[in-house]
């Protein structure tokens, strides 16, 4: 058993440590010369912290238990450890931990023993335990993407093995006090090793103190660690299993040292991905970088900009082209249905039918559907197009081809299969939420209909004509 929990647990420790080590030889064969090696000199959030605390063990499994024994009473015990914390990232660490205790057990019913007929016992246990534990910190590991406020709550999972050296007592029942050494176990030999794994959550009180409520469950790996005795008048009184295990649930206090500000399992890595995006913005707007000017002070220097005479007020993406969102043809800025494609003639928003209600510019509804490079799965970007699309298609008398193209990359055939594909799953698409089968045909044109025909061979156009040939449209049969 102990074996097995020596594996188990150290696997759980060095895993994660192999990883990084992985990461870490990734990083430096494909890294830059300009990249300065990492030294102590350079490190910039502190990384080592002292840990003290007390609490109260309770035995769980064992002959004698401190919760609910057979006297239906909680024993409760005490316990104390001081650990040396070292971050190794921000959201995994070790820690060098010394934990002195003493539990208190009973009682254990040895009605069915001839040698101890009828009567019943009680124990305590003296411990003192030298681990190395695994911190797993989940806030910083699970961490949203889109979080930019600092945290002061951290959750941290333990899990690790260690050498235990107890001493159990036994105290038998009767007017006299009559307490006897039970068994006694020495440190750092292989029958002395134990596990424990738990979880702590942690408040971050400044940047020098943290305070931390922790539970922890101790595998001891013996029978004689609850005191109930050894050999046939001890083993297995209640319990048939050889391990007396006990949880410990302790309060403690995390001293951080260094000479920096903040600590290491505190940082969070995409804080320096927004601080760097911010200070490049900054000085972007302090540059003088267009060397053409912006005509349209819309924000993009002329030198890239695709659309000179941006309306002012109008929004524009990177290129400085005005956003339109549902891709009518109708600029945001004037548009009157940004989210729902209409006719310029109706400042965007979609002609309607007096009588039914149905959208009846089938031009403005069925357009924009773009995919992905080598790719036919349906973006969410194109559902609404194509929801509003079977409204139409169902509200109209005629029947319509889905036809799917795509950009000039790749051989003849295989850009033909992959317009198949991309108009077969728009159908499916259109069908499985309502549009009439029968009024649907797909087709596929491979390379042979560009919206960009200039684009022969996509290298000489931008990326945007290119996705744009990538394309599924619909025309009327």
């Amino acid at each position: 058993m102990k074996q097995n929990l020596l594996s188990l647990v150290a696997v759980s420790l060095l895993l994660p440590m192999s990883l990084a080590g992985q990461e870490a030889s990734t990083h430096a064969n494909s890294g830059s010369q300009n990249v300065s090696p990492f030294t102590q000199e350079s490190k910039r959030f502190n990384d080592w912290s002292i840990s003290v605390g007390a609490g109260v063990p309770l035995i769980q499994s064992a002959d004698m238990t401190s919760i609910k024994n057979g006297n239906g009473k909680n024993l409760f015990g005490y316990s104390a450890y001081l650990s040396v914390d070292k971050a190794i990232t921000h959201a995994f660490g070790l820690n060098l931990q010394y934990d002195r205790g003493e539990t208190r057990q009973g009682y254990a019913n040895t009605k069915d023993h001839t040698i101890l007929t009828g009567r019943q016992i009680a124990g305590r246990t003296q411990y003192n335990a030298i681990s190395i534990l695994g911190d797993l910190n989940f806030s910083n590991l699970l961490r949203r993407v889109d979080n930019k406020s600092p945290f002061r709550w951290a959750l941290h999972g333990y899990a690790g093995i260690g050498t235990l050296a107890y001493k159990s007592y036994r105290q038998d029942p009767g007017p006299v006090y009559n307490q006897t050494l039970n068994f006694e176990a020495k440190p750092f030999k292989l029958n002395s090793l134990f596990g424990q794994a738990g979880a702590g959550l942690k408040f971050k009180i400044n940047n020098r103190l943290d305070l931390e409520g922790r539970v922890m469950y101790v595998v001891t790996g013996d029978d004689e660690f609850d005191g109930a005795g050894v050999g046939q008048t001890g083993y297995n009184l209640i319990e048939d299993q050889i391990s007396d295990n006990f949880f410990n649930t302790t309060l403690g206090l995390t001293f951080k040292l260094g000479k920096h500000e903040s600590h290491l399992m505190w940082h969070d890595p995409l804080q320096e991905i927004y601080y760097k995006l911010d200070v490049l913005n900054e000085k972007t707007q302090d540059l003088e970088v267009c060397k053409k000017g912006d005509v349209d002070n819309d924000g993009v220097c002329d030198d890239w900009d695709r659309q000179l005479d941006t309306p002012a007020g109008a929004r524009v993406d990177g290129a400085g082209v005005a956003l339109d969102v549902d891709l009518d043809g109708t600029i945001d800025l004037y548009d009157k249905c940004v989210t729902v494609p209409g006719p310029v003639e109706n400042q965007g928003c979609p002609l309607t039918n007096t009588t039914t209600g149905l959208v009846t510019d089938a031009t403005a509804i069925m357009k924009g559907i773009e995919f992905d490079l080598n790719s036919d799965r349906i973006l969410p970007s194109n559902t609404p197009i194509l929801n509003n699309a079977i409204n139409y298609i169902n509200g109209s008398n005629s029947t319509f081809r889905v036809i799917g193209g795509t950009d000039t990359r790749s051989t003849e055939e295989y850009n033909q299969k992959l317009s198949e594909r991309r108009a077969n799953n728009v159908k499916d698409y259109l069908i499985q939420n309502g549009a009439d089968k029968a009024k649907l045909e797909a087709i596929g044109k491979g390379e042979t209909d560009l919206l960009y025909p200039e684009c022969e061979p996509a290298e000489k156009c931008p990326e945007w004509k290119n996705r744009a040939n990538r394309r599924v449209y619909f025309e009327v049969k």
